[in-house]
């Protein structure tokens, strides 16, 4: 593969996720063509704007105009107390009602089947279904029930998902890795709790599900919250300049 393709892995991170933004703007500057793509948590929704054609700019406005509870309403269950049908929502608002299979780059996105503790790659079927699967955080969305499956955050199986490009076939992968240089800081609030004993407890998997790359893209984040919207351009910036480095 010429030095101008890649494949790349979003991984998983909450608001962090913005970072994801500044990644791409980086290679939309350098005229990195992607040739495949993949995505766990935000970095499912990222992956799966990009891969329908938002560039980094569209998706940036659609971040900018998001409060961490915008995707997510108050529900009763005994399996979690937020709904977040509203991230479904604004996969279709912005790319309509699309199959995964029909994506301008080829998609794949993580989930848990959390009733089998089985990994779940989605590389066909409604996106919307897929990326609101894979943004599930246990614990504080209801899970999503599809196909017979209870389905939530795939960052649980593939916090960076090398493993679907490779699958793929890509042969030049880029991972990006949200979480690699985080230091664990006292939580700000319940979403911060449960992201940070899902973070410390998937460090060192994604270490080595990651092996199979051939550049990380860890850019420092560890002084920004993960459900803080007002850090949206400090981490964009970030990632910006972490890839230029890279790339």
């Amino acid at each position: 593969m010429s030095s101008n393709k890649i494949a790349l892995a979003l991984g998983g991170g909450a608001i962090l996720g913005a970072a994801h933004i500044g990644i791409l703007r980086a290679i939309e500057e350098k005229q990195i063509e992607v040739t495949h793509i993949s995505g766990t948590s935000i970095g499912a929704l990222v992956a799966g704007l990009f891969a329908f054609g938002l560039d980094s700019h569209k998706i940036e406005s659609l971040m900018s105009e998001l409060e961490w509870l915008d995707v997510s309403s108050f529900s009763l269950s005994k399996f979690g107390f937020l709904s977040n049908d509203k991230m479904a929502d604004i996969a279709d608002d912005y790319i309509k009602d699309v199959d995964i299979e029909d994506a301008d780059i080829p998609l794949a996105i993580i989930a848990t089947d959390v009733g089998k503790g089985e990994k779940v790659v989605f590389t066909s079927g409604k996106l919307s279904v897929a990326v609101r699967a894979s943004t599930c955080i246990p614990g504080v969305f209801i899970p999503v029930e599809h196909e017979g499956r209870m389905l939530v955050d795939g960052g649980i199986m593939e916090n960076v998902p090398v493993s679907p490009l490779v699958e793929m076939g890509a042969s030049h992968i880029v991972a990006v890795d949200l979480n690699a240089n985080r230091k664990y800081d006292k939580p700000e609030d319940v979403i911060d709790v449960m992201i940070n004993a899902m973070d410390i407890a998937l460090d060192n998997a994604a270490q080595l599900q990651s092996e199979d790359a051939n550049v990380i893209i860890a850019p420092e984040l560890h002084g920004f919250s993960r459900s803080d919207p007002e850090a949206l351009k400090d981490l964009i910036k970030i990632g910006y300049d972490t890839a230029m480095k890279h790339l």
